[in-house]
């Protein structure tokens, strides 16, 4: 009697600890997938703020005269982490709901909680251990704090994760399209370069030595996909072009990201060996066509809502998918999902009551539960990323019944990964 009162006690005392857990971003659900669990690698985090001198200033562009400007931007970096056990790994991060007070929603400063530490010293690895280097760039509107629960998640798994604050395309700052348009692939390149920089041998930053610059992943949402799949080399169409000289009233300045353009192939870095695409945009809108998604030969998952009323699925997301013929492919589907099959889940400010609805809608799915989207994300990009950028054997993740119905998916738990398809067609070169 005495050991099955002390036995109840014990699953009490249990299940009050596990219900008085903080969920923070990223965390896994109880039917979260095998390999959506967290790495190894306790983590540290560190803003940079990066300036890229000489940049097409497009807003002020006029009449095809193109000014010139040093663009700032605002990166976030996550990367594994000298820390004792004991330490609490715990970070703020501070953001907004809203997009440009002054003349569209209100902003409204909102923070959560992360599972890294602020400027925690970078793991040392003596020359004989270096990270793949992974880029992230946000949706428009978005932010760098757009995916913790990847960005956080990754690291841990022993990956330098960049993701980058766009200037004129971020909650706070956000500004004409054709700023977008231009800059995304451009801020990627810039980016990647500049953390290839300071994680050099040969630099004095804390990042030195971290990254094995041959070994980089870029993953994009909405028009970070635009940017990523541009920057692995789908080159934009000369539809894209003439749409922006109008825009711009004669502006060339998209002209060499276009397929057509000569040297645009030669810009593609041999470095980059996989890339991630949430929902990428503009195939609806003429942005590729099949010469420039041939470009593209970089292993590529993409991931997509089959509702998806931003990008587009079967003229969108999917058109993109079969056209990349030239590159090893993966499209996981989330059957009913709209276009947010990327974010954080929506924040608890985001519920209050009377406020704008897409406040809660630029993080939330209709018919998804976010936090299973995210671990599921956590699973898959984990098993893509693993296998081009770490070698690793995670072919039975990858290589599943192409729809999740029919059987239960290996890595997830007995009836749970229902709603699903995953497609996966190799290059023809």
């Amino acid at each position: 009697m005495k050991n099955g009162i002390l036995l109840l006690v014990y699953f009490v005392g249990t299940l009050y600890a596990v219900q008085a857990q903080e969920f923070l971003y990223g965390d896994p659900l109880p039917d979260a997938p095998e390999l959506s669990l967290r790495g190894p690698h306790r983590i540290g985090v560190r803003t940079l703020n990066l300036v890229n001198e000489k940049q097409i200033d497009i807003l002020n562009s006029k009449a095809g005269n193109d000014a010139v400007y040093d663009r700032p931007l605002t990166v976030e970096v996550w990367y594994p982490a000298n820390m004792d056990e004991a330490s609490e790994t715990s970070v703020i991060y501070e953001e907004v709901m809203g997009t440009r007070g002054d003349t569209l929603r209100p902003l409204i400063p909102f923070s959560f909680k992360g599972r890294a530490f602020r400027n925690a010293v970078p793991k040392q690895t003596d020359g004989t251990e270096a990270f793949p280097l992974v880029i992230v760039s946000h949706g428009y509107v978005g932010s760098r704090y757009l995916m913790t629960y990847l960005t956080e998640n990754l690291a841990s798994k022993g990956y330098v994760v960049a993701a980058i604050d766009h200037t004129d395309s971020t909650f706070k700052d956000a500004n004409a399209f054709h700023s977008t348009l231009l800059n995304r692939a451009k801020d990627i390149k810039f980016v990647l370069q500049e953390m290839v920089r300071l994680s050099s041998p040969e630099s004095d930053d804390p990042l030195s030595g971290l990254v094995d610059a041959e070994k980089i992943g870029i993953i994009g949402y909405s028009m970070g996909g635009y940017g990523v799949l541009n920057v692995a080399g789908a080159g934009y169409s000369d539809t894209l072009n003439g749409f922006f000289t109008q825009m711009t009233q004669g502006s060339k300045a998209i002209a060499p990201l276009t397929a057509s353009h000569p040297e645009y192939q030669n810009q593609v870095d041999p470095r980059i060996k996989a890339v991630v695409a949430f929902a990428p945009w503009g195939m609806e809108r003429g942005v590729w066509n099949a010469e420039g998604l041939k470009g593209l030969r970089v292993p590529t998952f993409f991931v997509a809502g089959s509702q998806d009323d931003i990008s587009g699925y079967e003229k969108g997301i999917k058109a993109i998918f079969e056209g990349a013929v030239n590159a090893d492919r993966y499209l996981l589907t989330y059957e009913n999902a709209r276009h947010n099959v990327a974010p954080n889940p929506p924040p608890k400010e985001s519920l209050q009551p009377g406020l704008h609805i897409d406040e809660y809608y630029r993080y939330a799915d209709a018919t998804w539960d976010q936090r299973k989207i995210n671990n599921i994300n956590q699973h898959f990009v984990t098993a893509f990323l693993g296998t081009h950028l770490k070698d690793q054997d995670f072919s039975k993740f990858l290589d599943v019944p192409q729809n999740s119905n029919d059987q239960d998916w290996p890595g997830f738990k007995p009836r749970s990964s229902t709603g699903m398809e995953l497609l996966h067609i190799m290059g023809e070169n």
